[in-house]
């Protein structure tokens, strides 16, 4: 017999002394000859215990947030349709998360208004591995974000299929990218978990002639396309998004466009990973990056 309807608690009292002290005995045994299965366990249940705290530390600052945000958001472009896992609709609605204004110019103006938003960033977001949870709640930015997807309690409202980071192939797009991808991994991993975290491939290289025109995403993509031209074809590199007319772009994020999908890793397996490329040990990140530094050989 259990109490209540949620049957969390035998109602037995005078078994159930007896079967507790048989059921810890049963799994201390399979603990100690599973050990990575129990270390698992042991992580996970710190990380919740370590979230609950952060949680109880923010309610307060949730609600006085809760009551002076406006429903729109000033960064995002919304689209009209949106996600709903439990009713199965808005399969294939995206949510782009781009840098600048540029960018989301070109996305904006060539964007299927009915499954596609945009979400824009106003520069490099915070770097927020090594801080709680009441950042987001301080920073209006992630805050925004993550009202937009709705996930700020779990992901059962959240608004869009995919959630796409859009951002320029060069130095800082990729450095935008990885702080992104932390803040989803630090805070919404369940997010990653379930396959929602995609990265938008775009071109690199456009090498035409009068012709043809083909849109190359490495230097041998760009390579091979112009022998198949021949002759002097134009190559253009692109150095950010903003330099893609929405014309070109609409097609990069309709039917053939390329996306990468996020992998999910458990916490203890990518926060060692995180805690060397996004922590605050920047001396040994610096040694890191100049021994393995590659110096073009002038000819």
């Amino acid at each position: 017999m259990f109490e209540s309807q949620t049957k969390n608690k035998l109602g037995n009292t005078e078994i159930r002394t007896d079967l507790v002290n048989r059921v810890r005995e049963e799994l201390l045994h399979f603990f100690n000859r599973n050990k990575p299965i129990a270390e698992k366990i042991v992580a996970k249940a710190e990380d919740t215990k370590q979230l609950r705290k952060e949680l109880q530390e923010v309610k307060k600052l949730a609600r006085e947030r809760a009551k002076a945000i406006t429903l729109r958001i000033p960064q995002l472009k919304d689209c009209k349709l949106h996600f709903d896992k439990r009713r199965d609709k808005g399969r294939g609605t995206m949510l782009f998360i781009c840098e600048g204004q540029s960018a989301a110019g070109s996305i904006t103006s060539c964007r299927d208004v009915n499954t596609q938003a945009v979400f824009v960033l106003k520069g490099k977001p915070l770097n927020v591995w090594d801080l709680k949870r009441d950042v987001m709640y301080k920073n209006d930015e992630l805050y925004n974000l993550m009202q937009t997807l709705n996930i700020e309690d779990s992901l059962d409202g959240l608004r869009y299929e995919k959630v796409i980071l859009a951002t320029d192939a060069d130095v800082d797009g990729l450095h935008i990218r990885n702080l992104m991808i932390t803040y989803f991994f630090r805070f919404f991993d369940q997010l990653v978990h379930d396959g929602h975290l995609y990265v938008l491939e775009t071109p690199l290289f456009r090498v035409r002639n009068k012709e043809r025109t083909i849109y190359c995403y490495n230097e041998a993509e760009r390579d091979t396309a112009a022998k198949e031209l021949g002759g002097k074809p134009e190559i253009t590199r692109f150095k950010g998004l903003g330099e893609i007319s929405p014309k070109e772009f609409s097609q990069f994020i309709g039917r053939e466009m390329r996306l990468s999908r996020v992998e999910y890793a458990p916490k203890p397996e990518v926060a060692p990973i995180l805690d060397f490329y996004m922590g605050k040990n920047t001396p040994e990140r610096k040694d890191y990056i100049m021994e393995r530094l590659v110096v073009p050989v002038e000819e």
